[in-house]
């Protein structure tokens, strides 16, 4: 259920325009934080809408909706997904997007809960860092054609039961390889650190315009992920399938393919705009979701100010401690 609240009177400073907040109202943290964002809304916005079930918000209906109200910012309480959600609701029309991260790892969200006020604020006074993230025009092509749009990654994967898939793959005009695998990741920079990553494609840094290309479990180890100049027009064709073959555009769409058809992947023309707060580093987020540590930390107990280990044995394992 959409509330509304209007602007008070009481704050005379600059408002934050009309406001869309999509929740992931299955988790609790979310709905504690909305008992807060929901009055400081009303007392900085013009206009503020919540909707506790984002999933539910993009269904056949709300497009019409979305066209008659659409909002100037669009506030994300959840993880990745919910993020790729409110990105797919909105994508024929891009609206600036910030997201409060609630997920697990969140690298599209940009501000930690603990911190919604501060950015909020900054956006408020027009501090805020517009990220405009490259996006994907998928297009499959077989007994029909489906075009999509992704803001990470489209994959090509086989079912749960059926052999390896073999795959060509384009890069314009040029045929680069055949791939026998599991499937085939396209992916953005905002989408490298998604399932390209966990299939071993390397990060990309988020200004990048380019494609990554990563096989998912090749049976060849020289088969390796690709870097490709996100002006090409990339071709991905199923030139042998022993079952079921699926289209997955950022883990919520979902196209059969078979035998034959192949998928045509391109740059999208229009960006989507992410907000971040202003001195964001996207390697500190790095640093952060992935847990690095590196020799570059200072040393904070130097050598001989260690107390000398001890040699136990360990009975369970008989490993010296």
């Amino acid at each position: 259920m959409a509330q509304r609240a209007r602007r008070s009177a009481k704050h005379p400073g600059p408002q934050l325009g009309r406001v869309l907040v999509l929740a992931d109202g299955d988790k609790d943290a979310v709905e504690q934080l909305l008992g807060e964002l929901e009055p400081w809304l009303a007392e900085h916005a013009v206009s503020v809408q919540v909707e506790r079930d984002l999933h539910a918000y993009d269904d056949a209906g709300a497009g019409a909706r979305r066209r008659r109200t659409k909002p100037d910012l669009v506030l994300v309480l959840g993880g990745d997904g919910a993020i790729l959600a409110a990105v797919r609701a909105f994508q024929d029309a891009p609206v600036p997007t910030l997201g409060i991260n609630f997920g697990r790892v969140g690298f599209l969200a940009s501000v930690e809960a603990g911190q919604w006020r501060e950015a909020l604020l900054e956006l408020e006074r027009g501090r805020a860092v517009v990220e405009r993230r490259m996006r994907l025009d998928v297009e499959l092509h077989g007994e029909r054609t489906v075009r999509a749009v992704a803001l990470n990654d489209a994959v090509v994967t086989r079912g749960a039961f059926q052999g390896m898939l073999q795959l060509a793959l384009k890069v314009g005009r040029d045929w680069v390889t055949n791939y026998r695998a599991d499937g085939l990741v396209v992916a953005t920079p905002s989408g490298s650190t998604a399932y390209s990553m966990a299939a071993g494609g390397p990060v990309l840094a988020p200004t990048m315009q380019a494609f990554c290309v990563s096989p998912v479990s090749p049976q060849a180890l020289s088969h390796r992920p690709l870097v490709v100049d996100g002006r090409d027009t990339l071709e991905l064709h199923v030139t042998r399938a022993s079952g079921l073959t699926t289209l997955v555009v950022d883990g919520q769409g979902f196209y059969p393919m078979h035998e034959g058809d192949f998928v045509r992947v391109r740059q999208h023309p229009v960006p989507y705009p992410l907000l971040s707060r202003p001195g964001f580093d996207p390697y500190t987020r790095l640093r952060e979701r992935l847990g690095w540590r590196g020799s570059i930390e200072p040393d904070v107990f130097p050598e001989e100010q260690r107390a000398p280990r001890r040699r136990e044995v360990d009975p369970g394992h008989g490993g010296v401690l």
